[in-house]
């Protein structure tokens, strides 16, 4: 038997996130159709992590549907994985950066009639935590390289700066008069939502079930069995 597929979204308020998140993993199973694939958010929506642990049995590999490093990848997802005593359980890496997450953001700017030479503001949800920022700059770094080399600057929704107004005036008062917003998020939700009344130009959807944020998935999944357990993983197998 194949360890469980865990994906961990985060939840949201927004009933559109919780439908985008379970298509996503619908295209999950499409792809892998043998594999037991579950979901279990961090807060908000059912089931909670939890819940979805207390019903596998045997090994689990806990898929955040997160894009970057921060306290939720780094504390709550392996406090998750050692309360779930009677699992043997891997926490698989955060989805971002990786160039499957870029291609899904250029063809989300894409279909929301980004143009060649267009800057962009890369929206994301923000963190204190320095590895997540670093995080989401590579990944604009990244995507500046796919679109061929326009300005895209990193800007947060909360908890970090420059704030996506702020960073959308930055690029107007460099000269850019027509400004793109990639929404760096998952799912639909608040931030999403807010970033995106903030664009000037053209304001791309969040990744959603983009098909690159599946195979993305379960490359994570593949990453996390190939390598060896953790301490604190082998501590609770």
């Amino acid at each position: 038997m194949q360890p469980t597929l865990v994906a961990v979204a985060h939840g949201s308020r927004d009933p559109r996130a919780l439908r985008s998140v379970r298509a996503l993993l619908e295209r999950v199973r499409e792809l892998r159709p043998r594999l037991d694939v579950r979901l279990g958010h961090i807060e908000l929506n059912r089931p909670l992590l939890g819940e979805t642990l207390d019903a596998v049995a045997g090994d689990a590999v806990l898929v955040p549907l997160l894009l970057s490093r921060g306290h939720h990848v780094k504390r709550d997802l392996p406090a998750a994985a050692a309360r779930a005593a009677h699992l043997r359980t891997r926490v698989a890496a955060p989805l971002g950066p990786h160039p499957l997450l870029v291609e899904a953001l250029y063809e989300r700017l894409l279909e929301a009639a980004w143009a060649p030479g267009t800057a962009v503001v890369l929206a994301a949800a923000g963190s204190r935590d320095r590895d997540a920022a670093e995080d989401t700059r590579r990944t604009a770094a990244l995507l500046s390289e796919r679109l061929g080399g326009v300005p895209v600057v990193a800007a947060y929704a909360c908890a970090a700066s420059p704030a996506v107004p702020d960073a959308l005036r930055a690029l107007a008062a460099r000269g850019h008069h027509r400004i793109a917003v990639a929404s760096y998020f998952t799912a639909p939700g608040r931030f999403a939502s807010q970033s995106a009344a903030a664009a000037t130009g053209p304001a791309a959807a969040p990744l959603g079930d983009h098909p690159a944020l599946a195979r993305l998935v379960l490359l994570r999944y593949d990453q996390a069995l190939a390598r060896r357990r953790t301490p604190l993983e082998l501590a609770t197998a």
